[in-house]
């Protein structure tokens, strides 16, 4: 089972927010205010935010953008994960993923399917890893990012987690571009 081990100090990592959507704005992006809320109050620091409308590649290129700046170390979207023929984020990210993190679209439907039932597969969250900085794609509403981060991202993030986190392997993450 999962646990926090105290003895261990909390590392703070740099998360960038990235809202996709043709309509919203700073005033109304819930979703958005809902991550930063988070993981400020979890003790991260936000580096950047945006919002980009549903373009598969400009939302690539802020990717690319971000996985570019030694100042961001997570990347974090919120918004069009659907089915609609709009929701291009995944196919974006995928464009961008050096290698894809399957597990967390399973454990997001599973999480998911306690709060929403079978609705959970209508969602196409997922996360992966590009030039050392984890991308996450998760749905656009308020509850999905809160169930996204209260119930897997908060612990992958925190150094202190136990048996294992996303923190510790931070270093390894581009260990096949090192010469040998």
């Amino acid at each position: 089972m999962s646990r926090i081990d105290e003895t261990k100090d909390f590392i703070p990592v740099r998360i960038a927010v990235l809202t996709v959507s043709d309509t919203r704005t700073p005033a109304d992006d819930r979703s958005g205010d809902t991550l930063v809320d988070r993981l400020t109050e979890a003790g991260h620091l936000l580096a950047a935010r945006d919002i980009v409308p549903d373009d598969r590649g400009t939302i690539a290129a802020q990717l690319r953008a971000w996985i570019a700046d030694p100042g961001v170390d997570v990347i974090l979207t919120t918004g069009g994960t659907g089915l609609t023929g709009r929701d291009v984020t995944v196919e974006a990210h995928r464009d961008v993923y050096e290698k894809e993190i399957e597990a967390f679209g399973t454990v997001f439907t599973i999480v998911s399917m306690q709060k929403i039932g079978t609705s959970a597969v209508q969602s196409r969250a997922c996360g992966g890893v590009a030039g050392g900085t984890y991308l996450f794609a998760l749905p656009g509403s308020p509850g999905a990012c809160r169930d996204a981060w209260d119930e897997i991202l908060k612990w992958q993030f925190d150094y202190r987690h136990r048996p294992c986190n996303f923190v510790e392997i931070f270093p390894r993450l581009e260990e096949h571009r090192r010469r040998k």
